[in-house]
């Protein structure tokens, strides 16, 4: 059997609930967030992001920072060494670009355009840039982390050697452009309590009867049972 991504929402919607769409950040904030988000966990990240806006006034003030003194601040999010200089980076060119700082114009050009502004920013890949056209500017994108690649492999939704940046493209055309959050939301939940990298709970996934991955042992248990 081949599960369809609506399949996929219908049967993890009642463990994980309905997402709901909530404006998160400014679409510059944002875009840093996910990028000192990269390999770690969303607490850290978050911590980190916390300790730049109270370390630094202004965008310009953390652009011109020294970048050892950036690392420093941002030391509690991982990978900081890596991460400082690249938010330095997108900071300049951005400032070159819009020396307001306000990224809103991104919402009156299309998609398209869009998202070639941001992928077109050092280091910013498709996932980032979708992250900031979804969760800022409300525009339809489908960003695809770790998890929800992981997941859509093992549930075979997307062959197992796709990589990355055709996974987003694949899995955008599966979905109704209205839910990929709800899409994304609901496969990043499941990546993290249930389909883990590691040791997933194949026993108590409620997929388990139809996921090419369970091991066959294990969905007839949780058939049976």
């Amino acid at each position: 059997m081949t599960l369809t991504a609506d399949e996929v929402m219908e049967a993890l919607e009642p463990v994980y609930g309905r997402p709901e769409a909530r404006p998160h950040h400014d679409p510059l904030s944002e875009l840093v967030l996910t990028i000192l988000s990269q390999n770690t966990a969303d607490t850290n990240s978050g911590r980190a992001f916390t300790q730049l806006m109270r370390q630094y006034p202004s965008w310009d003030a953390l652009a011109d920072a020294p970048t050892e003194e950036v690392i420093d601040t941002i030391r509690a999010g991982g990978l900081a060494q890596q991460k400082a200089p690249r938010i330095q980076q997108v900071l300049h060119a951005v400032r070159e670009r819009s020396p307001s700082w306000d990224l809103d114009f991104l919402r009156e050009t299309s998609l398209d355009e869009a998202r070639e502004w941001l992928r077109s920013l050092p280091g910013v890949g498709p996932k980032t840039a979708a992250c900031v056209l979804l969760f800022a500017l409300a525009l339809p994108a489908m960003p695809v982390d770790t998890h929800v690649e992981r997941v859509a492999k093992r549930l075979g939704l997307i062959p197992s050697k796709m990589n990355a940046e055709r996974a987003h493209d694949a899995l955008a055309e599966m979905v109704n452009p209205g839910d990929y959050y709800r899409f994304h939301m609901l496969l990043i939940k499941h990546g993290r309590r249930t389909c883990t990298a590691r040791k997933p709970a194949c026993d108590r996934c409620p997929l388990v009867d139809v996921c090419p991955s369970a091991a066959p042992e294990t969905a007839t248990a949780t058939k049976v049972g």
